[in-house]
């Protein structure tokens, strides 16, 4: 099987470097491409790749740490498997109710800071 790069058409945006515009005959993808091609364009992506790999890591790490210390406080702190909230186990409503700010939590940091690392990248790579 043959892989295929599908690309949009290219547009020419004209103008002068010193007006902050692309160079004549350089688009934005143009840019980045050469950005990726040259030594310190793979720099960039590697690095990038390592933040974004780094940060999944400890996201997932944090949200296992605290399903852990659930599990922790409902193992040791006795009689509070016994509770009763509303006719649920409080286990129960713990694990339902009680994850579900945790997990958006994690996503929303996540999204935010792998959002700062891509900016981050554009910048140093000279994408506007």
């Amino acid at each position: 099987m043959t892989r295929v790069r599908v690309t949009a058409p290219r547009s020419f945006k004209v103008g002068s470097a010193a007006s902050g515009s692309i160079a004549a005959g350089r688009s934005a993808a143009d840019t980045r491409e050469a950005a990726e091609e040259s030594d310190a364009g793979q720099v960039f992506v590697r690095s990038l790749i390592r933040s974004q790999l780094r940060l999944g890591i400890v996201v997932a790490a944090g949200f296992l740490l605290i399903l852990l210390a659930f599990a922790l406080i409902l193992g040791l702190v006795p009689g509070l498997a016994e509770l009763r909230i509303a006719g649920l186990p409080f286990d129960w409503v713990l694990l339902g109710a009680g994850i579900y700010p945790v997990i958006g939590l994690s996503a929303w940091l996540y999204v935010r800071t792998a959002a700062r690392n891509e900016s981050r990248y554009r910048d140093l790579a000279g994408d506007k």
